[in-house]
């Protein structure tokens, strides 16, 4: 009667432990997530950082560990002394180090848009659905391993209950009441069991929904950031015109307010 019981353990745990497998692939999951982002680091460099583009690709391959992300901190310390030492201005941008921070600025931005075409771009999304379709499909399984192991052992434990009152023998009743005992216990692990992967499941997805919402908050923050960016950008170009106006104005007139002959 207890090889029955352990049977049933045991063939749950050989139809969930494979499947679990397929879902456990974290590394290999990563490393997409990763080539996604590198990927999206190519296609877009140049679509705000010209004419810098070759620059910032090398600031991003020289920060990248061995996760193949980069590193913002380095990234913008590379990006800063680099343009402090070989400055790009122009006529209405004329420090060096407003002009290195605001291409640090947007590489930040860089990375954080391509964590989210690393989670939320379509191969991510894919990804995710992969792994909630497997997630449901687990769960399922176990709860349909679950019910057949529960409805075998609990046939087994009536035929039991029903053959007690015709033993005579006082050590095989104890022995057949623990049987029972036993087969009991482990028909409420199996239930437990069993609804304790269903919570697995839900957390996971719960999660996945957080990250979510996660990465949409980062890329408003980078939208943000950027409209703060291109305000300030915009007073000091107003500044520099009305500077460069005040100027032309002022040289017509000397410093008694009477204009030259």
């Amino acid at each position: 009667m207890r090889k029955v019981v352990f049977f049933s353990l045991g063939f749950l745990l050989f139809l969930v432990l494979p499947a679990m497998g397929e879902l456990g692939k974290v590394w290999s999951e990563f490393q997409l997530y990763s080539v996604d982002m590198q990927n999206y680091f190519r296609n877009n460099v140049s679509e705000t950082l010209r004419p810098l583009e070759i620059s910032s690709q090398n600031y991003l391959n020289g920060s990248t560990g061995q996760l193949n992300l980069p590193n913002p901190i380095e990234v913008g310390r590379q990006a800063r002394q680099d343009l402090f030492f070989y400055p790009i201005t122009d006529k209405f941008e004329n420090n060096p180090v407003v002009k290195a921070n605001a291409i640090s600025n947007e590489m930040n931005r860089l990375i954080i848009r391509g964590s989210v075409e690393g989670v939320m771009g379509r191969d991510g999304q894919g990804r995710l659905k992969n792994k909630l379709e497997e997630t449901e499909n687990i769960i399922t399984t176990i709860v349909e391993t679950v019910n057949n192991a529960e409805q075998s052992n609990q046939n087994l434990l009536s035929d039991i209950i029903a053959k007690l009152p015709a033993i005579n023998n006082i050590s095989q009743q104890i022995s057949a009441q623990s049987n029972a005992n036993q087969i009991n216990l482990q028909l409420q692990s199996l239930k437990v069991q069993s609804e304790q992967s269903k919570i697995i499941g839900e957390t996971l997805a719960q999660t996945m929904q957080t990250n979510q919402s996660l990465q949409y908050s980062n890329l408003n923050l980078a939208s943000i950031s950027q409209q703060m960016e291109e305000m300030n950008r915009a007073r000091r170009v107003d500044s520099a015109t009305e500077a460069a106006r005040l100027m032309r104005t002022t040289s017509q007139i000397d410093l008694f307010g009477r204009e030259e002959n």
